[in-house]
Formats: C-alpha cells, structure tokens, sequence
C-alpha cells in the first residue's frame, strides 16, 4: 500500500468516526430529559405560544428529518442557534476554539519539555536516585486528578504567593503574532509576557499527566533501544556515549513518542473542559459546561462535534507524519 493510499483509508475511517460522533451527539439530546423549549418558555406559557415555538426549532417533525436536517448542516459550517442567545452556535464555537488550543498546545510543551529529559536521565541512570525520583515523579503525576490540582495550585501559587493570577485570559496568542507581524515588538513582548502569566498555571495542571506519560514512555524506550545490537556495536568502534546516547537511541526512541505526543494533543482539546472550568479560562470545556448547564444543546452539540473533529484530525496528522518518519508503516 503507497503511503497515498494510506492516507486516504486513514481519511475515510476518519471520516466515519466522525459520523459516529455527529450520531452520538444527536443522539443525546433526544434521550436526554427535559424539552429544550423550556429553555426559552416560563413554565405557565400559553399552549398557542409554546407550539409555536416548538414548530420554529422543527421539534415537531419526526427524528429522522431532525437528523437528517442537522448533519445537512454541518459541512457548511451550520450548527443552528443557540436557544439561550438566539445567535449562530459556529460563531459562539469558532470564537472559545484558540483558547482552547493554546491551551492544549502550551500543557504539550510543558510536557515534552520536562518528560523527555527527565525520561532520558532516567534511563541512563538507572537504579540511581535520579531514576527513583522521575519513577515517583511520574507515578504521582499520573495518579494526580487535575481539578484537585488545580486547585492546590491556584492556592499555593496564586493565592499565597501571588506569583500568578488565578482565571481569565486577557491577551490570545493571537494577538502577539499579529504585533509581531506588525513589528510591533514591544507591544507584542508585553502581550505575551501576560499571556504567559496567564496561561502557565493551567498549562501546568493540564499537562501533568501528559508529562508523566511521556516520562514514562521515553525512560522505557530508550532502556530497549540501550540493550539493541547496535549500540553495543556503536561503543565497540569506540563512538562518544554522547553520540550514541542522542543522536542514534533518543532518535530512535522519540518515534513512538512523536506518535503518543499527537494522540494526547487531541486528547487534551477534548480534556481540557474541567481544568478551563477551574481556571474559567474562555474556552470550548468552560462553553461545554455552562451550556450543559442552561439546557443549551445546540451549543452543546457544535461543541462536542469540533472536539469530536478535532481529535479525529490530530489523529490523521499524526498517522501522516509517523508514516513519514518510518515508510514501512504505510506498507503494513
């Protein structure tokens, strides 16, 4: 199979997940209880009014033109309308999506930048106290929820040693790449430098876990690729330790890590929903959730939809570059 072929059965699997995820969504708002009318109508409403509006959000007509009229409208980018505001639900989305992927992006960052060192200290001093330290390291970041470390953050951190704020998000990234493209670098230093401030605590709290996976991941695949024939052979022509170490075992090693690297960036988009709750960081988890609040499912449903989309491209991407860093898996 050409790596062309690949792709496009990754793409075509890909896009019947999707599908599914379209169907499943749709499929929550009917069994779930409660009539999404009631949204917008007092409860002594007048029975004329009321059927009225039921006609208007077509809850009259029967399930499978509901179905059908609602996945119609999704590859045009029509998601309907919010029952709370009345306004386009892909608007409301498009808007919370780069909060959320800053976020997913700087908490993969913050993991790769500790875990693949830490990983790699720990393979190569194995059964010293540095290797004890990154296993507890890892063991405790795994094992840690996220909403009760956020918390544990925002008071030590936030309110005890005032060292950073505790929610919001004042300045987007955005912002300080369209200053930087306008040499505006003054502007654009401060504007990350608070972006920063901001973002840092809930990038700690999301990728704590991530980091702790990675740590893992890398410790042990750089410990099978120590015992292969070809490192014994490395040192036997008398190549540096250093040599061998990073630019032949962490090369091979970082394979298997750029795939998982992906896969959880896809991961985070979607798990990032209780750790913006806490931090009530303006993206699509804190929309999930005070959407599940109100009863507005339209919201609720183009929001689990870009997620749901999100982690199926993250997915494809990843597929793509790994097929690319080792051929032979487009073959299999």
């Amino acid at each position: 199979m050409s790596l062309s072929r690949f792709l496009l059965k990754r793409s075509l699997h890909g896009l019947f997940v999707v599908w599914g995820v379209v169907t499943v969504v749709f499929g929550l708002r009917v069994v779930a209880p409660g009539d999404p009318a009631n949204v917008l109508l007092p409860p002594n409403v007048d029975p004329a009014v009321r059927r009225q509006v039921v006609e208007e959000l077509g809850l009259n007509e029967p399930l499978y033109v509901q179905y059908a009229e609602f996945v119609a409208g999704i590859p045009v980018g029509d998601l309907g309308l919010s029952l709370t505001t009345r306004t386009p639900v892909a608007a409301r989305v498009v808007a919370r999506l780069p909060a959320t992927l800053e976020l997913a992006v700087a908490a993969t960052v913050v993991a790769v930048v500790i875990a693949i060192p830490l990983g790699v200290v720990s393979a190569t001093r194995r059964h010293e106290p540095a290797d004890y330290g990154a296993t507890v390291f890892s063991l405790l970041g795994i094992s840690t929820p996220n909403f009760w470390l956020g918390v544990m953050l925002i008071i030590l951190f936030a309110v005890q040693l005032d060292l950073f704020p505790t929610s919001r998000r004042p300045v987007g990234f955005d912002t300080v790449l369209a200053q930087v493209v306008a040499l505006q670098f003054a502007p654009a230093w401060e504007s990350f430098t608070t972006w920063l401030w901001h973002i840092t605590l809930p990038a700690v709290t999301l990728g704590t876990y991530f980091t702790a996976l990675i740590t893992r991941l890398t410790r042990s695949g750089m410990l099978d690729e120590l015992g292969k024939t070809y490192v014994r052979a490395s040192r036997a022509k008398g190549l540096p330790e250093t040599l061998v170490r990073y630019k032949h075992v962490l090369r091979n090693t970082l394979i298997p890590v750029v795939t998982v690297v992906g896969l959880q960036l896809g991961t985070l988009i979607g798990g990032a929903v209780i750790t913006e709750f806490i931090f009530a960081w303006p993206g699509l988890g804190s929309l999930i959730i005070n959407s599940f609040n109100a009863r507005d499912w339209p919201v609720l449903q183009g929001s689990l939809i870009v997620v749901g989309v999100g982690f199926v491209v993250t997915n494809i991407l990843v597929d793509a570059f790994y097929a690319y860093l080792n051929p032979q898996v487009a073959y299999d």
